[in-house]
Parts: C-alpha cells; sequence; structure tokens
C-alpha cells in the first residue's frame, strides 16, 4: 500500500531556509520517488484553519514514508524547515483500493 505525507504549514518565513530546504529534500526525494500529487495549485479551506501551504506526497509505501522522514539527510534538512515556515507533518498509509 502508498505511503502518504500531509503537509500544511503556514505563511513563508525565511524564503533562503525554504530554498536550502528545498534543494536537500529534492536528492531525498528522487531517491524515495517521492511524487508531489497535490500541493502546487489553488487552496481552498472549506472547514477548519486555513494553511496557505498544503502538500501532499505520495510514497511507494508506508514504510517507505516512514524511512524517509527518518532518513539522517531528511532530518539535516529539518532545520531549514523549521526555519522556513510553520507546519505539520502527517504520515498516513494509503490503500491501492478505490472507494466506491
Amino acid at each position: 500500500m502508498s505511503g502518504y505525507w500531509i503537509v500544511k504549514g503556514g505563511e513563508i518565513q525565511d524564503a533562503e531556509a525554504l530554498k536550502t530546504y528545498g534543494e536537500m529534500f529534492a536528492a531525498i526525494a528522487k531517491r524515495y520517488r517521492v511524487e508531489i500529487i497535490a500541493g502546487r495549485g489553488a487552496i481552498e479551506t472549506v472547514e477548519g484553519k486555513h494553511a496557505p501551504r498544503q502538500l501532499i506526497l505520495r510514497f511507494d509505501s508506508y514504510e517507505a514514508a516512514k524511512a524517509c522522514y527518518h532518513d539522517p539527510e531528511y532530518q539535516a534538512s529539518l532545520e531549514f524547515a523549521a526555519r522556513a515556515y510553520s507546519r505539520e507533518l502527517s504520515i498516513l498509509e494509503g490503500s491501492d483500493e478505490v472507494a466506491r
């Protein structure tokens, strides 16, 4: 089953830190075969608190999603992510079945 990261974040506080985080994450994402499946377009919050930055990232498995987060290189990038903007990140196990 696929794994997912759901990332919800605030306004950018440090553009240089975000750039550094993005550069670091690009290599990690390639290694873990990450696919950004949502978050590069419009966001409409219809319930709850609005987060201006929201992303859904897909991994081949739940285990891969967890491994990526705990990867030492990713852990090193978190310093820059924290300076860039406040955020919440959840790791979810997906289903390969389509709900009907």
